[in-house]
């Protein structure tokens, strides 16, 4: 399996993070990276730096304006009077009623859908290269590559057409699967991040050619709260074309593997040309976000319920956070999809 990684995705560190009121160290941090390398040397998979990013792949998900905050923000931002160090909103539009701002702080509530995605001095730099490497795992999988691995960071399934959220920003997943519609008619993205994928429900919600299947804690109780119900199922063109598979924080390797299975189902009516995971590793019971109770036994089988499904398939990363098992946690997802040198599990 060819893998992808950019170093330029380090230089998006961010700190600053907002939770139950205090304010903590955000828990998307570059070192992220370093530990997923260390599980693809586990397995014995080496990566490639991809080539810079296509921009007219960026622009085919994100709206200028969007594209041009993120390009911007940063150093407008360092114009203002005793600025902070990264870029964090402090007022929000309401889109029912809101006009366009000039000020960069109005810019940034508008462009910004929460506090958890500062922007940081190499955060377009950083966000650039992590859609490199989505882009180039479509397109290894467009040119007949059986999968490939993208290691995305910042990830990007809270991030809309023009909102930035929930630690991402440019919405990598939905970037790979628009790319992967150059080439195939239909495509379907299966989001198994322990967080609904919000951004890319709402990119796609009224298309009828990209299905949208999200398993994922119930969002009553757990972010990103407003989006992901059962009952969304797509609108206008694209009525029936997502499936949001809310599940209990209690869930554990049974609920979440049976939950897979009827989104594969789901996916296998839909017929695509290829598919996108949106792997997200939070899901595991010592993340520290704490989402649901998934083991490394149920990666593992995730791993080949999707390999079995038979698809052309772009793995782009997109949670999992800090803890000692997040490298085991992806190895033991490939291992189980039949990729790297260790042993595939029986």
């Amino acid at each position: 399996m060819r893998c992808f990684h950019d170093p330029r995705t380090a230089r998006h560190d961010p700190r600053f993070r907002l939770t139950n009121g205090r304010v903590h160290r955000s828990a998307e941090r570059a070192e992220r990276a370093e530990i997923l390398l260390g599980g693809l040397s586990e397995l014995g998979l080496a990566t490639e730096t991809p080539p810079d990013v296509p921009m007219e792949a960026v622009t085919a998900v994100h709206s200028a304006a969007f594209v041009t905050f993120l390009r911007t923000a940063w150093s407008a931002w360092q114009a203002l009077p005793e600025p902070g160090d990264e870029v964090v909103p402090n007022a929000f539009a309401q889109r029912d009623w809101a006009r366009y701002p000039d000020s960069i702080v109005g810019r940034a509530g508008w462009h910004m859908g929460d506090t958890s995605a500062p922007l940081g001095e190499g955060s377009w730099e950083a966000t650039l290269a992590s859609a490199g490497c989505a882009v180039a795992a479509a397109d290894a999988v467009a040119g007949g590559d059986r999968a490939a691995y993208a290691l995305c960071r910042p990830p990007g399934h809270h991030t809309d057409r023009e909102t930035a959220a929930g630690h991402c920003l440019l919405n990598v997943s939905a970037i790979a699967a628009e790319r992967l519609r150059r080439v195939h008619d239909r495509v379907a993205i299966l989001d198994i991040d322990v967080h609904h994928g919000n951004g890319t429900q709402r990119i796609f919600y009224e298309r009828g050619d990209v299905l949208f299947v999200s398993v994922h804690a119930d969002p009553a109780d757990y972010y990103p709260f407003f989006l992901g119900y059962a009952e969304e199922t797509g609108h206008g063109d694209g009525a029936g074309a997502t499936l949001n598979l809310p599940l209990p924080r209690s869930t554990g390797d049974e609920g979440w593997v049976a939950a897979i299975e009827a989104g594969l189902e789901r996916i296998a009516a839909f017929d695509p040309g290829a598919l996108v995971l949106s792997l997200g590793l939070d899901a595991h019971e010592n993340d520290p976000l704490k989402g649901m109770q998934v083991t490394f036994d149920g990666f593992r089988r995730a791993g080949r319920l999707i390999e079995a499904a038979g698809l052309p398939t772009a793995i782009v990363q997109e949670g999992g956070y800090l803890s000692p098992d997040l490298a085991v946690s992806l190895t033991s997802v490939l291992s189980g999809f039949g990729a790297g040198t260790a042993p595939r599990a029986t």
